[in-house]
């Protein structure tokens, strides 16, 4: 219970710094690379921390922090396209388990994909989290990183 505390307690601080930083600038790109940035160094369970963008029709790498990244992502397979399609967060406590899974990074074994939403309820990218251990996310880096992403749009 006392670990769930501290993450809970953590996301607080992180979604609270995020509420000062972010209304300095209305440029959703350096927004996006504020939360990744922040969440990528707060999170040491994180090992890539950033976004994918919808552009053209396909999922374009947006700002991240972490190890080299997939520029442009299989049209329809993997755990961010989910997000997009699904429209939803999706939590993936082993990769290697998931039906078209994309490795950019082979070190990865869990995966949250968070999507993005415009203020006209649109999906028009997602908050895709790496982890190199198994099963680290749950319903508590839900529900943060959806309040945490929807600071982005306000």
């Amino acid at each position: 219970m006392a670990n769930k505390d501290i993450l809970k307690n953590r996301y607080k601080r992180i979604y609270n710094q995020l509420q000062d930083l972010l209304p300095q600038t209305n440029n959703r790109i350096a927004r996006l690379a504020t939360v990744a940035a922040i969440l990528h160094f707060k999170m040491p369970q994180f090992s890539w921390t950033g976004f994918y963008i919808l552009c053209g029709g396909e999922l374009i790498v947006g700002p991240y922090q972490g190890p080299l990244a997939c520029q442009v992502l299989d049209k329809k397979k993997g755990v961010c396209w989910a997000g997009i399609e699904r429209k939803k967060t999706i939590i993936v406590p082993d990769v290697h388990k998931y039906p078209d899974h994309i490795a950019c990074d082979s070190r990865t074994n869990s995966e949250i994909v968070v999507s993005l939403f415009n203020k006209d309820n649109q999906v028009w990218g997602v908050l895709d989290i790496d982890s190199r251990q198994f099963e680290t996310f749950s319903d508590i880096d839900k529900e943060w990183l959806e309040k945490i992403v929807a600071l982005i749009e306000q």
